[in-house]
């Protein structure tokens, strides 16, 4: 009787492989149908391309911003350097008073100078976060205006679309279909500049 269903369970998985097998090769004879190709014709497609950094440091208002944040900076500084020198007259004063100090004055010192210390570098890190973060709202608003003058002229135009070509990204542009807009652009932005 084992026999017998060993032979049956035999059968079973041969019969099963066989189907498999015949599967894959009616699967491996299907016709595959030959991909079709778009022809472009370059008459219909155009581009625009732009060196958008080049853009972005011409608009009027990124020189004045960058004139603000630079004053601002310049502002931080010097406070900065106002905390070091707080620091440094303090730190002298300990070194100068340590030895003659009583434990509990010298340890209220010590964290005296902690205190300071880590309120300078607290300062430090928030003036560069709030540098950072005014530089970039600005530039975000810039580029705003960078992008409607962009799009305006590509509908304009009738682009399909418009690539950023900074510092040379594309080794080649074929003129006779992609046209360069970065005057344009900067045009349209001193006149805007101009109206405000």
């Amino acid at each position: 009787m084992r026999r017998f269903f060993s032979i049956a369970i035999l059968c079973i998985l041969a019969i099963g492989t066989y189907a498999q097998v015949q599967d894959t090769t009616q699967e491996s004879t299907l016709q595959i149908e030959p991909e079709t190709r778009t022809v472009v014709n370059y008459e219909t497609l155009k581009f625009g391309f732009v060196d958008y950094d080049h853009i972005l440091k011409n608009v009027p208002e990124y020189a004045m911003a960058q004139q603000t944040i630079m004053e601002l900076r310049q502002a931080y500084e010097e406070e900065l350097s106002r905390s070091e020198e707080v620091f440094s007259k303090q730190f002298a004063e300990y070194v100068e008073g340590m030895k003659n100090f009583p434990d509990n004055i010298r340890l209220k010192r010590q964290k005296e100078l902690q205190q300071t210390m880590e309120e300078s570098m607290a300062f430090k890190q928030e003036a560069k976060e709030l540098l950072q973060s005014k530089e970039d709202k600005v530039v975000d608003a810039i580029r705003a205006k960078i992008d409607a003058a962009i799009r305006d002229i590509a509908i304009e135009r009738g682009y399909a679309f418009v690539i950023n070509n900074d510092k040379g990204t594309y080794s080649f542009i074929n003129d006779a279909i992609g046209e360069d807009i970065t005057a344009e652009v900067a045009r349209r932005l001193q006149e805007g500049s101009a109206e405000e």
